[in-house]
């Protein structure tokens, strides 16, 4: 097993530390998703065998999925109730910390074609349904619909999307934009090569391919960029990038 370093760089006039954890660098190439969880768990999401694999600060191996269809994995935030979202197989499922599953939720059963899925906490879902055109508020512990608006957007290049505080999130290919839950669009602004959203306290997390963006809710403000980098991510320690098939952690 290779050893890979946590690097002195300056980036953005800040200087980040340097500290080193065990990982084989080989176990990065031909990754599409990268997570880290503020335990210090890095997750790797292979859409080329549809792996989805888990290991330690170390770089052991915790655990591995191999799934039948592409999953669209929400994030490890809770590594505990880890959400992941099938649009081919129209299915949420739960995962524990061992990637064991805990729950599955058909959709196809109660909607027309859901697009996207935001679960937003252990009870509740937001989910964009394409062939209605509706946002949907879905209780999954109850298979009950909480509320329902009309949603017709366009939602061509749609990577991701979240809801908080009545509004909704929408990330493009490349463009970020926020929507009330009546589809007026409040806010846009282009991102290159986005690749997903998360939110932390009150603010939205924009994720590109070498760039992390931080949205207030009126300004759009980038707090971190690596030109060389394929991924990047975002745990308590700092911030994660895959660059030519090896993980660093720049922390500051």
């Amino acid at each position: 097993m290779k050893l890979f370093s946590l690097i002195l760089i300056l980036s953005s006039s800040l200087f980040f530390s340097q500290k080193k954890i065990g990982l084989d660098s080989l176990n990065t190439k031909d990754v599409q998703e990268l997570f880290g969880d503020d335990y210090g768990s890095i997750y790797l999401y292979k859409n080329k065998d549809l792996s989805f694999t888990k290991y330690d600060s170390l770089g052991n191996r915790l655990g591995k999925l191999m799934l039948t269809f592409p999953y669209k994995i929400q994030s490890v935030n809770n590594p505990l109730n880890i959400v992941m979202f099938s649009e081919n197989a129209q299915e949420i499922k739960f995962f524990d910390q061992n990637l064991n599953e805990i729950q599955k939720i058909n959709l196809s059963m109660n909607f027309g074609f859901i697009k996207a899925v935001y679960a937003e906490d252990l009870q509740f879902a937001w989910m964009i349904d394409e062939s209605n055109k509706t946002l949907i508020q879905y209780n999954f512990r109850s298979t009950s619909t909480i509320s329902s608006f009309p949603f017709n957007i366009n939602l061509q290049s749609l990577k991701d999307f979240l809801v908080y505080n009545n509004k909704v999130y929408i990330l493009r290919e490349n463009t970020f934009e926020v929507y009330s839950t009546k589809a007026t669009l409040l806010y846009s602004a282009p991102i290159l090569n986005a690749r997903k959203l998360r939110r932390t306290n009150n603010d939205i997390l924009i994720f590109g391919s070498q760039t992390v963006h931080q949205f207030d809710g009126k300004d759009l403000s980038e707090i971190f960029k690596n030109e060389s980098a394929k991924i990047v991510d975002k745990n308590n320690a700092g911030f994660l990038a895959v660059i030519k098939d090896k993980l660093y952690l720049y922390t500051k």
